[in-house]
C-alpha cells in the first residue's frame, strides 16, 4: 500500500476529505518521528495496541566483496525496527 492509497483509505473510512486525511496522516508520521527523536536515550517508542519502534545498532565488521572475494570494512550503523503488538498481529492473521 502506498502512502497515497493509505490516505485514500483514511479519507473513505473517516468520511473526510482527502486533504484532511493527508494532514492527519502527516501529523501521525511527524508525531512518530518526534517521539523517536525525544526517546533517543531509550531508543524506542511504544504505541500500545499498535507496536514498538526501536533503533537497532550494528557493530562495525569485516565483510567480503562477493565479486572479488576481497575483505572490506563495513561501518557501524543504526536502523529502525518495528515490532508489532499482539493485537496488530492477530488482526493481520499472524
Amino acid at each position: 500500500m502506498s502512502k497515497a492509497d493509505f490516505i485514500e483509505t483514511v479519507a473513505s473510512k473517516g468520511n473526510i476529505t482527502k486533504a484532511d486525511a493527508k494532514r492527519y496522516v502527516e501529523l501521525v508520521f511527524d508525531s512518530i518521528e518526534a517521539g523517536l527523536k525525544t526517546a533517543r536515550s531509550s531508543g524506542k517508542l511504544q504505541i500500545r495496541t499498535f507496536g514498538t519502534f526501536h533503533v537497532s545498532k550494528r557493530r562495525a565488521r569485516i565483510g567480503r566483496n562477493p565479486k572479488t572475494g576481497e575483505s572490506i570494512k563495513i561501518k557501524a550503523s543504526k536502523s529502525l525496527r518495528f515490532k508489532p503488538a499482539s493485537q496488530l498481529k492477530e488482526a493481520a492473521g499472524c
